[in-house]
């Protein structure tokens, strides 16, 4: 945001969601089992922060909001982006190769790839979606479709001959420049090891999710059968591992930061679509077999200023006539009222919201609170 103050500094809104789900696998291991955790010494039922994230930033692809590329196919972006300007496949094709080879190494196992008759990504830059390059690189680039586009236009004012260096992109798409547009880059940050002006600091916090209570991965075998055999028996058979459980899971969203990314541009918007991403996302592990595709049960969302608190959940809870939700809603209630009277004036609330109990209080009204009370 350059020298312009920054309101919404030191602003976060948090989100504790209580989420069960029936039987399932919604993030597995190496071996397909659904990843655990020991916490307080039993073991718990686990989803990756990284799990979680990458579905809400799938979600926001069907809001329709600006995203990013993020690819090994730097090349083929920029490429396009040439040709979109007037560049020759050929000039397009050199520009590509000059940002590549700025960004990222060769992977040692590089192969020429054709694709069907459409040919490799030389011969057709109509389709960034559908680019099979030659050359596959060992780094994932994440840059926004204003930056890709403001590199094109300066490969532009020299007809697409510029010699470009890092020093030249950290010019152009640097931090002091308010060129990024794409609100994932803004939510999960982006690192680039080549050059840090061009670093973005994450706005959003995600925790592993981990169930309340003790957890015991279990097994199911199964059997297919074929239908053109004659003879009795099965055709194939085979175990899956699946677990049920109450998961606690925080995020926290820094709107300083988020500000300070888009340059305080649509801020609103901006929670409006991580918010319901948030509410819609579940992992897409296994859906298709068990169909674990549950919403928040309850939650309790800050908006608040002061150091990010998340719950424990140290002490697992036990089952309450017959569900792990009620005691693990009162847990979680009852340990963030007790932080903010310890907190006293370091808490820094401003407003909190219960939801999943009103009927009347949906998603939509608690988006538009939310909105409120952080402007």
């Amino acid at each position: 945001m350059g020298s312009q103050e920054n309101s919404y500094r030191g602003l976060k809104i948090e989100f504790h969601i209580l989420q069960s789900f029936p039987v399932s696998c919604l993030n597995r291991d190496d071996v397909g089992a659904p990843k655990t955790a020991v916490v307080g010494g039993i073991t718990r039922a686990r989803v990756s922060s990284q799990c979680w994230k990458r579905n809400v930033r799938m979600v926001m692809h069907e809001l329709g909001v600006v995203l990013g590329s993020r690819t090994k196919q730097i090349k083929a972006l920029v490429a396009k982006a040439c040709k979109a300007e007037g560049a020759t496949e050929e000039q397009a094709n050199k520009c590509g190769e000059i940002i590549e080879k700025i960004f990222i190494k060769k992977s040692a196992e590089n192969k020429k790839v054709k694709k069907g008759k459409t040919g490799d990504v030389e011969e057709n830059l109509d389709d960034i979606d559908n680019f099979v390059v030659k050359d596959k690189t060992d780094t994932l680039l994440f840059l926004s479709p204003k930056e890709v586009a403001i590199i094109a236009a300066e490969f532009k004012k020299d007809n697409f001959s510029k010699e470009m260096c890092i020093k030249d992109l950290e010019k152009l798409i640097g931090k002091t420049n308010n060129a990024i547009d794409a609100l994932d880059i803004a939510l999960f940050g982006r690192m680039v090891a080549q050059a840090a002006t061009l670093n973005v600091e994450a706005a959003s916090s995600f925790s592993h999710a981990i169930s309340t209570h003790k957890v015991t991965n279990e097994v199911e075998f199964f059997t297919a059968l074929d239908d053109c055999q004659k003879e009795q028996g099965s055709a194939h058979m085979g175990s899956l591992e699946f677990n049920s459980a109450t998961y606690y899971r925080y995020i926290s969203l820094d709107i300083g930061q988020l500000s300070q990314t888009l340059a305080g541009e649509n801020i609103p918007e901006a929670i409006e679509t991580f918010v319901k991403a948030l509410y819609l996302a579940v992992p897409s592990a296994r859906q298709t077999t068990q169909s674990g595709n549950s919403r928040w049960e309850f939650a309790r969302i800050y908006v608040r200023k002061g150091q990010r608190l998340q719950v424990p959940f140290e002490t697992a809870v036990k089952s309450t006539n017959g569900g792990f939700f009620e005691p693990s809603k009162t847990a979680m209630c009852d340990y963030l009222s007790k932080k903010e009277k310890l907190d006293g004036s370091l808490f820094g609330k401003i407003k909190s919201f219960d939801f999943g109990e009103d009927e009347n209080f949906d998603i939509d009204a608690l988006i538009n609170d939310i909105k409120k009370a952080v402007s």
